[in-house]
């Protein structure tokens, strides 16, 4: 079957009513929707098809909302990507995947089925809105069904404008196929608008650059929301300011360029630990600079200008020199003209570039042995270096990791080209959330080679949604580090462990994934890493979606500069 067919017109004349299902679809059809992630039961599946709109069944919910957030990462919400679930169970199921996207601020649109009126916020029924309130931009319920249009215009400017982040819709289950004017699926110029910053904000901004002597970027989700990748560069060139950025952030500067320093995360290249805490004025880019797990607190007291589209991301947890409040486009284009009397001068261009190569030289020196391991089982260190070299060999590839320890070691040795060539992610999300990100990375940008990377312990949490790749023809790398064990749970199991094997794991991933349709391929030598990555590859131009397992070695790894907020 060619899951790609669109429905000819005799397919539409199944549905000659305008039923509410069929407006609510079309009003996204005209938003560029093209993928309708989902999970049954809700007529939207079938509607959608109806009129060209290509459903993903997911095998659970919280999967299909991570194939909804990894598309729309990388369309940045143009078109969003798009969740449709039954009402009760399966809303319930989805939680933690859209609990994840409101941590990261995903653009996403969550089309929950909902009860009937007369049965909302009775007891023991399941109460949306009071569940969702506190993981949603914004949560919304269609009342009824001559306010669709109205809603849907409330929905689509809410998802579009401000901080992004997953808006919801319930739809009571008995209004979908409720008969309404054609003129409701018309389409709603709902448009974009961002603000630019404070002329006065920028001249001040400006006067700190000008007065630092070793000034660092640090740039966030927000430059890539914002579309400032090349802008960020330009500037950072013209001042030879270093850069580094944030685990969401992660894509936005080109990894191998002399100013980059990587990522300031859980993990962190020695580099960006050392700029950053030596740094008297830092330029936050699209970031909330807010403490978390998942990024580095600021040392040193380093005076801050920060640049945010969102006043709450404001003041919330450093003194801020310098609020720039406003689209980071539009800041970065202003401050590089208030500047452009400043430029760097090559001695300086040079002293900085040196300064960076110099760290990192004996970062890697540091390194380089474990990177390079020819040990038995595998270092996982020796596959990220195989993975990292692979995709700077392929045209376009987009790579992301899995909650835990990939997460902490690959963060800092990964190399990104593009925006969008790595999905940084982590601030809340359970195992297993890089299965669902990876395949909608990979609808989104079907040209580009798209590899997640994860353990067996988030395998066997999402293991048999690899299907839904297999059947849906989403031809995707899946890499399990199989070390038959929780390794990074050695320190509070103990006990356990020893009694009772408390951690240990164990199976054949490659087998289970050629059992559910797909390309099964298992590598236990340092040596066949790179083959066995061509080999996956190529399965995947024919169209096939590969799981390579890769047997890893069960001691709990050392991680670079880890340093978790306290």
């Amino acid at each position: 079957m060619n899951c790609l067919a669109v429905p000819t017109g005799s397919d539409r004349r199944e549905d000659p009513t305008m039923r509410l299902a069929t407006a609510l679809m079309e009003q996204l059809k005209a938003e560029g929707v093209e993928i309708l992630s989902c999970y049954p039961t809700t007529p939207f599946i079938d509607t959608a098809a109806r009129i060209g709109i290509r459903p993903i069944v997911c095998r659970q919910e919280r999967v299909g909302v991570g194939i909804a957030d990894g598309y729309s990462r990388l369309t940045l919400g143009n078109p969003p990507g798009v969740f449709a679930m039954q009402y009760g169970p399966g809303a319930e199921n989805a939680f933690s995947g859209i609990s994840s996207a409101y941590a990261d601020s995903v653009p996403i649109l969550l089309l929950p089925l909902g009860y009937p009126a007369d049965r909302s916020g009775v007891t023991p029924y399941f109460r949306s809105a009071e569940t969702f309130e506190h993981v949603t931009k914004a949560f919304y319920r269609l009342q009824s069904a001559d306010l669709l249009r109205d809603t849907m215009r409330r929905v689509l400017g809410r998802l579009r404008n401000g901080q992004p982040g997953p808006v919801m819709l319930e739809v009571p289950h008995d209004l979908p196929l409720v008969t309404v004017p054609e003129a409701e699926a018309a389409p709603q110029s709902v448009r974009r608008t961002v603000p630019g910053p404070d002329p006065a904000a920028i001249e001040e901004a400006a006067r700190l650059l000008r007065a630092a002597e070793r000034p660092v970027i640090l740039a966030g989700q927000g430059v890539l929301y914002g579309q400032a990748s090349a802008e960020l560069l330009s500037l950072a060139e013209h001042l030879a300011i270093p850069v580094v950025t944030t685990l969401a952030g992660k894509s936005s500067f080109p990894e191998r360029h002399p100013l980059a320093l990587g990522t300031a995360a859980s993990s962190s290249t020695a580099t960006a630990v050392h700029f950053l805490d030596h740094a008297d004025v830092v330029l936050a880019l699209g970031t909330s600079l807010k403490k978390h797990l998942m990024t580095r607190t600021l040392s040193g007291s380093p005076t801050l200008i920060q640049v945010t589209v969102n006043p709450g991301d404001l003041y919330a947890d450093y003194e801020i020199a310098c609020p720039v409040l406003g689209d980071v486009r539009q800041a970065i284009v202003a401050l590089q003209q208030a500047l452009d009397g400043d430029s760097a001068s090559e001695a300086r261009t040079d002293a900085v570039t040196s300064g960076i190569a110099e760290v990192r030289s004996a970062w890697m020196r540091e390194w380089e042995p474990v990177l390079t391991s020819d040990s038995t089982p595998i270092s996982p260190y020796r596959f990220i270096r195989e993975v990292d070299d692979f995709c700077a060999g392929v045209p376009r590839s987009v790579l992301t990791h899995d909650s835990g320890s990939t997460r902490d070691m690959m963060v800092p040795f990964v190399h990104t080209r593009e925006p969008g060539g790595y999905l940084g992610w982590g601030k809340s999300h359970a195992l297993g959330s890089g299965l669902g990100l990876i395949m909608g990375a990979k609808l989104a940008r079907p040209d580009a080679v798209c590899v997640n990377v994860m353990g067996d312990a988030a395998f066997g949490m999402v293991g048999l949604d690899f299907e839904t790749a297999v059947r849906n023809e989403i031809p995707i790398i899946t890499v399990v580090l199989n070390n038959f064990i929780m390794a990074g749970e050695e320190e509070v199991m103990r006990v356990s462990h020893k009694r009772y094997g408390a951690r240990t794991t164990g199976g054949d991933y490659a087998d289970m994934a050629r059992a559910m349709g797909g390309v099964g391929i298992r590598v236990d030598r340092p040596s066949d890493i790179r083959g066995a990555l061509q080999e996956a590859h190529t399965a995947t131009l024919d169209g096939r979606a590969v799981l390579l397992e890769v047997i890893t070695s069960p001691e709990d790894p050392p991680f670079s500069h880890r340093a978790l907020f306290e």
